[in-house]
């Protein structure tokens, strides 16, 4: 066998199909963070709730307990949840309440 040959399916892991799936992050581990911004919001002030390591429909149960418990609108855009408004003491309670640690981000 020559050096630098061309070997595409001559080791074991070239045949193995997928990556082996990584456990979640533990809710209590994650890096969660409650900050308000009005950046690309036309002026409005929305709360922003980043570093949640969960599959989208985690994310949207999720939202649907912060609503309820700010009694405000919002949505899940990119892995980020939004609610309307200035809602930072409302979401760290929820979060707290559904076993996360949070942290306040900002000013």
């Amino acid at each position: 066998m020559a050096k630098g040959g061309w070997q595409e399916f001559s080791r074991p892991e070239s045949l193995q199909r997928g990556a082996p799936a990584a456990e979640p992050t533990p809710k209590g581990q994650q890096r969660v963070r409650v900050q308000r911004t009005k950046a690309g919001k036309g002026g409005k002030m929305v709360t922003a709730i980043t570093g949640l390591e969960a599959p989208e429909s985690e994310l949207k149960t999720l939202l649907k307990q912060l609503k309820a418990a700010a009694g405000t609108g919002g949505t899940v855009k990119d892995g980020v949840i939004e609610l309307q408004g200035d809602q930072v003491a409302a979401a760290l309670a929820a979060l707290e309440k559904a076993g996360y640690r949070p942290k306040q981000a900002g000013g």
